[in-house]
């Protein structure tokens, strides 16, 4: 079961609707932005909704000065603290401002918001265990600053496969970043992951880097080849709802043996070890 929260008010998804004049129905014009519920305590709220406003800032969608987004947080702890709150408060929230009905000159100047409590996607201990493989795609995600709702192209990529786990952007060579996470790799005891402007400043990514640098590790910034993929030593996928997941294969490369290595297993532990760090109090 899901909750949502629309309109002042929390009620089952099922019940909230949009009107069909909505843009986000007709253009695809909307953002959103998903952040975890871990045991009723939301999870770095405060980076997932600056994020947020600076999504709709560049889509030239009205935030009403803050105070949508103040809505929006308000809603996200209340409803992690319901009774009905999917899985006893360990969760996901989605949370979206759609571009509503009205344009002017290119901006949206009446927007409506709402956030959706749900399970979240199955993340299987095997995908762990075993790593996950990727789809290359020359092409990358319209404004990667902006975390819009429009995941049409990328979806369209892996639609119908069963042995990769999403699309990887790789235009005109260069790995960006998967479908819905961060993409990393180690190559002679370094991290690498591309640069911000070219990918989305995850907040798991984010939070990685943090903990990686703090813990002995070398960070870079870069532009990663494709074809750097068969000399890799590792590879992972950073996310809220997968934090770090091990990739052995990007389309027919497979990673070093192919099978997920020591690095990514450590810093999943330094994930788990730090939440408290980033929990909603």
């Amino acid at each position: 079961m899901s909750i949502c929260y629309m309109n002042g008010a929390f009620c089952p998804t099922g019940e909230c609707s949009l009107p069909v004049t909505d843009l986000s129905v007709q253009r695809g014009v909307g953002v959103f932005d998903s952040l975890r519920i871990y045991e009723r305590h939301a999870f770095a709220i405060t980076a997932h909704m600056e994020r947020l406003a600076e999504s709709a800032r560049l889509a030239g969608i009205d935030a009403a000065g803050g105070e949508i987004i103040r809505d929006i947080t308000r809603a996200v702890r209340e409803g992690a603290l319901r009774d009905d709150c999917p899985n006893g408060g360990d969760c996901i929230a989605k949370a979206y401002i759609t571009g509503g009905d009205a344009v002017e000159r290119g901006l949206f100047p009446n927007p409506r918001h709402f956030v959706i409590f749900e399970e979240g996607p199955k993340v299987h201990p095997e995908e762990y265990k075993n790593g996950v493989a990727l789809q290359p795609v020359d092409g990358n995600r319209p404004y990667p600053a902006v975390k819009s709702i429009n995941y049409m192209f990328g979806l369209m990529q892996s639609a119908g496969r069963d042995d990769v786990l999403e699309c990887l952007y790789c235009p005109g060579g260069h790995v960006a970043e998967t479908l819905r996470s961060s993409f990393f790799i180690c190559k002679g005891g370094r991290l690498a992951t591309a640069p911000l402007g070219s990918v989305l400043g995850g907040v798991t990514r984010n939070i990685v880097i943090e903990l990686a640098l703090e813990n002995g590790f070398e960070v870079e910034e870069r532009v990663i080849e494709l074809a750097e993929m068969p000399f890799v030593d590792e590879a992972f996928i950073t996310s809220s709802w997968k934090e770090v997941m091990p990739v052995v294969r990007v389309g027919d490369a497979k990673i070093a043996s192919g099978k997920p290595g020591p690095i990514a297993a450590r810093l999943e532990a330094l994930y788990r070890a730090n939440l408290y760090r980033w929990l909603d109090k």
